[in-house]
């Protein structure tokens, strides 16, 4: 009689992208704003929560930090991951708030997470 035995799956993780999995403390975490002083109660501590509460922040938000370059300057000095604060550099002026939304947990999804 063959005995058939279930292994599970292990998740292998690529050694450039264990910064996706770094969590840091609370201090040094994305803290979200709408606007200078008006913090939303929102932050995160690692790239996987950054693109989680991206998805629920006000579009405000949104708008405000990435017209001052927030995410890419936390992305590359918190995390060291240039490449995909320069990706979100790149992305194009004039989008609606919510495309720009898409964008960037697109860039986000495909180069840390």
């Amino acid at each position: 009689m063959t005995r058939k035995v279930q292994v599970k799956k292990q998740l292998l993780v690529k050694p450039d992208r264990v910064k996706s999995l770094k969590t840091v403390p609370f201090e040094s975490g994305f803290h979200f704003y709408t606007a200078i002083g008006n913090y939303t109660g929102i932050t995160a501590t690692n790239l996987n929560e950054f693109a989680a509460k991206l998805q629920i922040i006000p579009i405000e938000s949104v708008r405000f930090h990435f017209q001052r370059k927030d995410f890419q300057r936390w992305i590359k000095d918190i995390f060291g991951d240039t490449e995909l604060a320069e990706q979100m550099t790149r992305i194009k002026q004039g989008l609606s708030a919510e495309d720009l939304r898409k964008e960037i947990l697109s860039i986000v999804d495909a180069l840390a997470v």
